[in-house]
């Protein structure tokens, strides 16, 4: 049995959530932002479908992304040079709302998407707050790939991504590890575990270890994500 939040409620502490299913925590509560800023900071996100109440989870073992651990392979080495060369844009911000709308396409054999409109319309509005953000990839004016995520004092907690071209989303996540290297930024949250992040450099540490460093990494003062609106990535860094 897991506890039903009403609105306003506090979390549990994430030691008391379910290991079967790992980490379901609790149900219900409002999906706000308030509610999103209460989470976050305690190592808990949301996660449910269309048909379900709001799910929140704090997993055990959690998958990160320590940057400098991200592995550059040759691959993406080699797509990060066609990319200069076609001249894609690897943007900031550009366009949040339409990277949400993508990543919630459903993908080949799923049914559906965990990215529900009450979903984007709550994450729009921690972007609107500036504790949101999204890298995009253009190629000629169109949206290619991206992902989003939330951002807090030193920690980003990243959500989805998604990739129209080949290795979009990966060009996406180099450019963001880039850009948090720069910051002194040193692990996304990845929430859970994927073949795809481990291919590239993520791994799994405990719900303790991970439930310290965000406690301490968002009590930092916050990356000035607005300097690095406006540029080219690609270019800003030299990736």
């Amino acid at each position: 049995m897991i506890p039903w939040l009403d609105p306003g409620e506090p979390f549990p502490p994430v030691r008391e959530a379910l290991c079967e299913p790992n980490g379901l925590l609790a149900a219900g509560g409002d999906l706000s932002p308030q509610r999103l800023l209460a989470a976050y900071p305690r190592g808990i996100f949301p996660w449910f479908s269309e048909d379900d109440p709001v799910l929140w989870w704090s997993p055990d073992p959690r998958m990160v992304l320590f940057t400098a651990e991200f592995r550059w392979h040759r691959s993406l080495r080699h797509s990060l040079k066609r990319a200069r060369r076609e001249g894609l844009d690897v943007r900031l911000d550009g366009a949040f709302g339409r990277t949400m709308t993508a990543c919630a396409a459903p993908r080949p054999g799923q049914a559906g998407t965990w990215i529900t409109d009450g979903m984007r319309a709550c994450y729009a509005d921690l972007h609107a707050l500036g504790l949101a953000h999204s890298v995009e990839v253009w190629r000629h004016g169109e949206l290619v790939g991206g992902l989003y995520g939330v951002a807090l004092g030193r920690m980003y907690f990243g959500e989805s991504m998604f990739a129209r071209a080949s290795d979009a989303s990966k060009i996406a996540l180099a450019a963001l590890v880039r850009l948090l290297e720069a910051e002194q930024v040193p692990v996304i949250d990845c929430q859970q575990h994927t073949a795809h992040l481990a291919f590239l450099g993520a791994r799994d540490i405990s719900r303790d270890a991970f439930c310290r460093h965000v406690e301490a990494a968002t009590q930092l003062e916050p990356v000035p994500w607005s300097r690095y609106r406006g540029m080219n990535l690609l270019e800003r860094f030299d990736i």
